[in-house]
């Protein structure tokens, strides 16, 4: 995969966002949340699959290395393969999916929505397959306490992606979006 200069400095960008959302947590009793799915779905939308898994990767990368980039501060190999890794995983599939299906032309917020919600659930899926496999969990516990419980918040946060995203895309310029 090869991607002109500007891409790779729009990916490298949203890494960053991606980086600073993943701090920025919101306690709701049973469950974090993060706007890290927020990020990363608005990443997919917005630059599209090759340009927007490429920045996925540049944030997971940060991680593995050792920065502080993934939520609560925590980086390393240790993250990438133990409970919540799946999670981080699954970002980058579901940002392959997003950017896949949100091809050129006239966008729905309806459409977007639901694309960013497949996605989410994709990486909840990937997550919870691995969370039940690391954790020694059965995959019923590991869907009860890694998937249900993030449904809800990440259709609130799909429809946040859709509506940022459509708003910004009719209104910013078509160049600004000519690698989706």
């Amino acid at each position: 995969m090869r991607l002109a200069l500007r891409e790779q400095l729009l990916a490298a960008m949203f890494a960053g966002v991606i980086a600073v959302s993943a701090q920025i947590v919101i306690p709701l009793g049973f469950i974090p949340l993060s706007l890290q799915t927020f990020t990363v779905g608005l990443t997919a939308t917005l630059l599209g699959r090759r340009t927007g898994s490429w920045a996925i990767t540049l944030y997971l990368l940060l991680g593995f290395i050792g920065l502080p980039v993934f939520a609560g501060g925590k980086s390393g190999i240790g993250v990438l393969f133990g409970p919540t890794g799946g999670y981080l995983i699954g970002y980058l599939i579901a940002s392959l999916l997003i950017g896949s299906l949100l091809k050129k032309g006239a966008w729905s917020y309806w459409y977007v929505i639901v694309i960013n919600f497949l996605g989410f659930i994709l990486a909840l899926i990937i997550g919870s397959f691995w969370l039940s496999a690391v954790a020694n969990l059965t995959i019923t516990q590991g869907f009860s306490s890694g998937f249900l419980p993030f449904l809800l918040p990440e259709m609130i946060k799909a429809v946040g992606v859709g509506i940022l995203a459509v708003w910004l895309k009719r209104r910013l310029p078509e160049k600004y979006f000519y690698f989706i």
